[in-house]
């Protein structure tokens, strides 16, 4: 029997093949999962790892998750805009019903020390990485109070374990959402909502270079890099986890 038959799941963040929300999207759809997704390709048409490939992946991952034998839309969407929150429930409401699941997995980063941080760059992390993410997960637990419990799922990197210098305002948005998450667990408790955070560890999911994955090798006991964060989300989007909550998960390998 498959884990999430019936339910809707909303991912935030799925642009690109390599993705970290591509990995969710299918293992979520696996389980059973009907999937509706975000993308916005004016973010990463500026990254350096991004690819040709990735220009029409919206479309293909569509079309593959379609393949699991559950239904999939999608839409591009700034999440940076203060109506984001709204014009996508709104979307997943009309075109696949009422969600569940929301994975918040869209991110800003980008590398600043404190010789470059200003308060454009610090703007464009927080529109995103809080802003974006707080109000998403405040809408769906209140169009969804009352009728069915749900799942909420954030994603982090780490902050709460060691600091990273040179990543300033990505550390200093990215920690606000572990905080957030204990806090707003305990608000959607009683309405049988679950919040947790996921930390897949230094993920090779397209902007690692061969020098980055040789510093960074040493540093997995496990003998390999993370790819695993997929299946842990599903698990928290399960019924199984209905007694975990406000919990930070650090799925990592043991990196240190």
């Amino acid at each position: 029997m498959k884990r999430l038959m019936n339910k809707i799941a909303i991912v935030t963040g799925a642009s690109r093949i390599k993705g970290i929300g591509t990995a969710i999207c299918r293992e979520l759809a696996r389980e059973g999962a009907d999937i509706f997704f975000t993308h916005w390709s004016t973010y990463d048409l500026r990254m350096d790892y991004f690819v040709d490939d990735d220009l029409d992946w919206a479309q293909q991952l569509m079309e593959e998750i379609r393949g699991f034998g559950v239904r999939c839309e999608s839409m591009e969407l700034d999440l940076s805009q203060l109506e984001a929150p709204r014009i996508l429930l709104d979307e997943v409401q009309e075109r696949l019903g009422s969600p569940s699941i929301l994975v918040n997995n869209a991110t800003h980063s980008v590398d600043v020390d404190f010789r470059s941080f200003n308060a454009d760059i610090l703007d464009a992390h927080y529109n995103v990485n809080i802003r974006g993410m707080c109000l998403l997960t405040v809408e769906f637990a209140r169009r969804i109070e009352g009728k069915h419990g749900g799942r909420i799922i954030n994603l982090v990197s780490g902050q709460d374990k060691s600091p990273q210098p040179g990543n300033l305002a990505y550390v200093a948005t990215k920690g606000t959402i572990s905080t957030f998450t204990k806090s707003v667990a305990l608000e959607l408790a009683p309405l049988h909502i679950t919040v947790n955070a996921v930390d897949p560890g230094p993920t090779d999911s397209g902007w690692m270079n061969d020098e980055l994955k040789e510093y960074l090798s040493p540093r997995f006991p496990m003998g390999r890099f993370p790819k695993d964060a997929a299946k842990l989300i599903v698990f928290l989007a399960s019924e199984e986890s209905e007694w975990i909550t406000g919990q930070i998960i650090h799925s990592d390998g043991g990196f240190w």
